[in-house]
């Protein structure tokens, strides 16, 4: 009985910390896919590179940031 109330107690604080991360890595790229976003409207709006926002795209914005955009713009000139 008393493995049994440990083990639970156990497995609620796994599943806190699980979406207490959760929730951190998608504000994180959020935040990038927002000033990802921003970057690649400004850079399609003044005529540099057209980018095309396809879901592979939008992906490699929201993990890599202005890295990402840096990245998709170098492979749009080749």
């Amino acid at each position: 009985m008393l493995e049994g109330i440990i083990f639970l107690i156990l497995l609620a604080v796994a599943l806190y910390v699980v979406v207490k991360l959760t929730i951190a890595v998608l504000k994180w790229m959020a935040a990038n896919a927002i000033v990802g976003l921003i970057l690649v409207g400004i850079l399609n709006f003044l005529g540099v590179t057209h980018i095309a926002l396809t879901p592979l795209n939008f992906l490699i914005i929201a993990i890599g940031g202005v890295v990402g955009v840096f990245l998709l713009v170098l492979l749009s000139l080749f």
